[in-house]
């Protein structure tokens, strides 16, 4: 499920209705545009509209990903409230029970940590151990953060090592490298904004010479050596969208 439930796995992102019909828009109007500019017909609007899956399957990647910082960021938070939790005095059981007030304060009763969190303490009340519910999450995450946690704290447990020792360090060891990926991310940021303002100049210039020139493209449409050149340029487009997309993705 996605949302407020469970989560399966954190890599697979399901589509709300709401963000259904909002993909479905946003191609259409995507597919309009590319209709019109290199075909100037509405077949070829529609026969784009056939590639939405795929656009449907970005969409979705990057929803994941998104979703995945915010576990990330709220798995930070978690490791900080349990230290200090564990410094008063808890067991490490009471730590992470208690960390759910913490998160619920910070990210609200329905963000991913709190849920998490809440299996956890209903996982332990079924006399499940807390290695076996932080390892579920772990695997189900696919945060590397939270699968190195996950693999300390049970050889610590297994072998009697300083629980609290280790949070604390695992703690410091999370923020350092949240501090990191942040500075990483707004320097990408920053090339994805390049990057999305250099997608729509191709379109842009082909609309300027349509304005400023019109008859300019008449001969490229409705014969088959035009339709083979815009097709040509449309698929080079869409490669040079994907590479582009591919060099400025950064994923946790």
């Amino acid at each position: 499920m996605d949302g407020g439930g469970f989560i399966n796995d954190y890599s697979e992102y399901i589509l709300s209705g709401k963000e259904k019909a909002y993909t479905v828009f946003i191609w259409s109007i995507i597919s309009g545009i590319f209709g019109y500019m290199f075909y100037q017909s509405m077949i070829a609007i529609i026969l784009i509209m056939f590639f939405i899956p795929l656009f449907s399957k970005q969409i979705k990647k990057q929803y994941a990903i998104k979703r995945k910082k915010e576990l990330r960021n709220q798995f930070k938070e978690v490791m900080l409230s349990v230290s200090s939790a564990l410094r008063a005095g808890y067991s490490i059981e009471n730590a992470f029970v208690a960390a759910i007030d913490d998160i619920q304060m910070l990210f609200g009763n329905d963000s991913l940590m709190c849920i998490e969190l809440k299996l956890v303490e209903k996982g332990m009340k079924n006399n499940r151990t807390l290695e076996h519910m932080l390892a579920s999450l772990s695997k189900r995450s696919g945060v590397e953060e939270l699968v190195e946690f996950t693999e300390v704290f049970q050889i610590a447990k297994r072998n009697g090592g300083d629980i609290n020792h280790i949070i604390q360090r695992c703690s410091q060891v999370i923020c350092e490298k949240a501090e990191v990926n942040k500075e990483i991310e707004v320097a990408i940021h920053a090339k994805q904004f390049e990057q999305k303002i250099m997608n729509v100049v191709p379109i842009l210039v082909m609309f300027y010479i349509r304005i400023s020139s019109p008859g300019f493209f008449d001969p490229l449409y409705y014969n088959l050596t035009g339709i083979i050149v815009m097709t040509a340029c449309l698929c080079l487009y869409g490669f040079a969208l994907f590479l582009g997309n591919k060099i400025t993705s950064f994923e946790v």
